[in-house]
């Protein structure tokens, strides 16, 4: 393959250091797609296309013109982070995880943060992701977030920025684990004589992590993930997830609480369920205790769990740390409750609910990012530098209505890598979600999902506005392989099923 035409900007290119030779992590990578064809390297694609295809791995689309449901976009030239670098994206995540899980637990106990002056209470009293029925309340072993993906940029100068956290129902994990099996099973000599991290125990850990909060007092505790059904965007995650865990995939109709237990309907009679890994947000989970037109939830679910009978994952109020308004706090948050300087930066963020930011932002629209609080998929977001006039204009008088529904951010240039397109390759935009499991342990899957943005020029990387994926390999050295874990066995796993 012919690298000579890749040209990839004033971008930090995963692959390429500014002179143009391979990073040292990439080296070996990279000569080994120099031995590639073009046609060679189609091919790989294709079979990769058609094994998704094959396996059912989909997403949904709401409003799409081309159909709900679609295949995984996926590009098979892998993104590579070293183990020294991951190492320190790992221990900041778990810093971050701990440190949220401690302000989320005291924005319902006591607020002592606000007391202290650190985040205004007036954020917190107008967040919309606050849920005032979990006020006094503890999850059980003291968990709100058990599972968090955590977004993260890289930026030109190569530092990793964390862009935005994600504790309500994070999504994106099932298609790290297929990603890496469709890897393995079309590509499998890419691997060759290099030590990837495995992660294909992550279903496994997941598992343990949700067994590990149950309610205390079960000896055997049964789990279920709760899905909206198959209409849900993420569906494919939720029955892949409940079937790598083997547990059942339940719907609200499904469930049912008698004397403030949990019940799953089965053939042989009811069932108590005490952990419920839910992928509902919290507006529908209850119609009793939240939107009462809910026809996805289960009556007096949240009695169950006030009571202490029942464990949610993620707990419901942990929206209230997405927020991206207080997202801005998230480094005093971390000095604050662990007495630590964050490990990884926040982009610098600009919080319109302050009228002296509120004004900074308004005047310099034309170089920021300007973000709504509490969207997501990449929707209403507004790249100042690309609008139009008219545009901005339109965003100042949202703002100057609303201003504790925007932040701004500085427009970072996204680091970029080789992607397969025609038959040649280009560069394009990535950002990474890497996932966090919180409970008796805190385990970070290693690389996480890489998301790229397809389009060119494109920043965004939402599947939900085209972007796809790729795998994404953090190389270990042997002192980082503890515990009698290996690298990745480098073989196509060809007799292994999906079933969904």
């Amino acid at each position: 393959m012919d690298f000579t035409s890749y040209s990839y900007g004033s971008a930090y290119d995963e692959m390429f250091a500014s002179g143009g030779n391979p990073w040292p992590r990439a080296e070996a990578l990279f000569h080994r797609l120099q031995s590639l064809t073009p046609t060679e390297l189609q091919r790989h694609q294709t079979a990769a296309d058609v094994t998704l295809w094959n396996m059912g791995i989909t997403f949904n689309v709401y409003g799409h013109d081309a159909g709900l449901e679609k295949v995984w976009p996926f590009d098979i030239l892998p993104r590579i982070i070293g183990g020294e670098e991951w190492t320190r994206i790992e221990r900041g995540l778990k810093q971050r995880i701990t440190a949220l899980n401690l302000f989320i637990d005291d924005v319902y106990n006591g607020r002592k943060i606000c007391r202290d002056g650190i985040v205004p209470e007036e954020l917190i009293a107008t967040a919309k992701t606050l849920r005032p029925q979990c006020e006094g309340f503890h999850p059980p072993r003291g968990v709100w977030c058990h599972v968090t993906g955590t977004d993260l940029v890289r930026d030109r100068d190569g530092e990793f920025y964390v862009l935005e956290d994600n504790l309500r129902c994070p999504s994106g994990v099932s298609y790290v684990l297929e990603n890496r099996e469709v890897m393995k099973r079309t590509f499998p000599q890419v691997f060759d004589g290099l030590r990837v991290t495995p992660i294909e125990d992550y279903a496994e850990r997941l598992l343990d992590t949700l067994l590990h909060t149950a309610p205390k007092g079960v000896d055997s505790p049964t789990v279920a993930l709760l899905t909206p059904g198959i209409y849900n965007s993420a569906y494919f995650e939720h029955s892949f997830l409940a079937q790598q865990m083997g547990v059942e995939l339940v719907e609200g109709r499904d469930l049912l609480v008698d004397d403030d237990l949990v019940y799953m309907r089965t053939t042989q009679g009811l069932k108590r369920i005490d952990v419920l890994y839910r992928r509902i947000d919290d507006d529908f989970i209850d119609p009793c205790c939240f939107r009462p037109d809910s026809m996805l939830g289960v009556p007096h679910l949240m009695d169950a769990y006030r009571q202490g009978n029942v464990t949610l994952a993620n707990a419901p109020g942990t929206g209230i740390a997405d927020d991206k308004a207080i997202y801005a706090y998230v480094p005093q948050i971390i000095k604050f409750y662990l007495s630590e300087d964050p490990i990884l930066p926040n982009v610098p963020t600009f919080v319109c609910s302050d009228p002296v930011q509120c004004e900074h932002v308004i005047a310099r629209m034309h170089e920021l990012v300007v973000k709504p609080t509490n969207e997501s998929g990449g929707y209403g977001i507004l790249m100042g530098p690309q609008a139009s006039a008219a545009e901005r204009e339109k965003y100042v008088d949202l703002i100057r209505s609303n201003p504790r529904n925007y932040i701004a951010q500085p427009m970072l240039t996204l680091s970029t890598v080789p992607t397969i397109v025609d038959d040649h390759l280009e560069a394009r935009h990535v950002d990474l979600r890497p996932f966090v499991l919180h409970g008796q342990q805190t385990y970070v899957l290693p690389g996480g999902l890489t998301r790229v943005a397809l389009r060119k020029g494109s920043m965004i990387v939402n599947s939900s506005q085209g972007g796809g994926s790729k795998d994404t390999w953090v190389l270990m050295e042997n002192s980082h392989l503890k515990n009698g874990s290996t690298a990745h066995e480098l073989r196509p796993s060809v007799d292994k099923a999906v079933t969904v």
